[in-house]
């Protein structure tokens, strides 16, 4: 059943980059009752991410690149491994991953995956990521990559037994690659032992 929202206040913080609001609702609850609350919300528009994974080699590509929003909340480097992503813009999921995937790996993928598609931080941020998977070669890698005007992104291939020790020490700790690893580990995609088959 639907709740039951009235939204009282609904005012622009700033709009500076993307769109930060603050709102005053009131819920009514499923008693009855009515609880007013004042949340900030921020729009920045959907976004996509995508795994390139190779099955033959065991292995993934990864990017690595500074987040200031890590930096300011622990990350001493700010730097972050995580797969390819970026914001929809005007684009469709799959067409803005495509593009995202040559502008920052530098492969030209072939048939991608739809996943699934997720609420990141549903607190406060309005996003839903979309999930892809594709699989990658050395015929798909067509440019260095490394990203496009003001970005500065490393291209990482890793074997998959080391992307999950990375998981399991610290060294990525980005949601969505998380997830992603964990998918391909669930599908059988990739394999922490390739030479007993798990």
């Amino acid at each position: 059943m639907p709740a039951k929202i009235e939204v009282i206040k609904n005012q622009i913080l700033s709009d500076n980059w993307f769109v930060l609001r603050n709102f005053t609702y009131e819920l009514t609850t499923k008693e009855g009752g009515i609880i007013r609350h004042k949340r900030e919300v921020y729009d920045r528009g959907d976004g996509a991410t995508i795994l390139l994974y190779n099955r033959e080699k065991n292995s993934v590509i990864l990017t690595r690149q500074f987040r200031i929003a890590t930096f300011v909340n622990g990350n001493d480097s700010g730097m972050l491994i995580e797969t390819c992503a970026g914001l929809l813009d005007d684009d469709s999921p799959e067409d803005c991953i495509r593009k995202e995937a040559i502008e920052e790996t530098g492969y030209q993928v072939g048939a991608v995956e739809k996943l699934f598609e997720l609420y990141m931080s549903p607190g406060g941020v309005t996003e839903v990521l979309h999930f892809f998977a594709a699989e990658y070669n050395e015929s798909l890698h067509t440019s260095a990559g490394g990203g496009v005007d003001d970005e500065d992104i490393d291209v990482m291939e890793i074997s998959f037994p080391q992307a999950w020790a990375m998981v399991k020490d610290g060294r990525i700790n980005d949601g969505k690659t998380v997830m992603l690893l964990q998918h391909a580990l669930i599908e059988g995609w990739l394999k922490l032992d390739p030479a007993h088959g798990c």
